[in-house]
């Protein structure tokens, strides 16, 4: 299962990573995604929304 939210697409970010001696290792972000039964075309799906969408009312939820 892919880290991407299922309603705006944001996914996994890369960078670096800078020590106190300025040593750069790579490192990702992840986006706070949650596992939600939604009403995707008429129909309950358990899908993965970030936080930022279930908070914004982008997603309808299931009950």
């Amino acid at each position: 299962m892919a880290r991407v939210c299922a309603i705006c697409g944001k996914g996994v970010t890369v960078g670096m990573q800078y020590s106190h001696s300025h040593i750069r290792t790579k490192r990702t972000w992840a986006p706070n995604l949650q596992r939600v039964k939604a009403i995707i075309n008429g129909a309950p799906r358990r899908i993965l929304v970030c936080t930022r969408c279930l908070r914004s009312g982008k997603v309808q939820r299931a009950i």
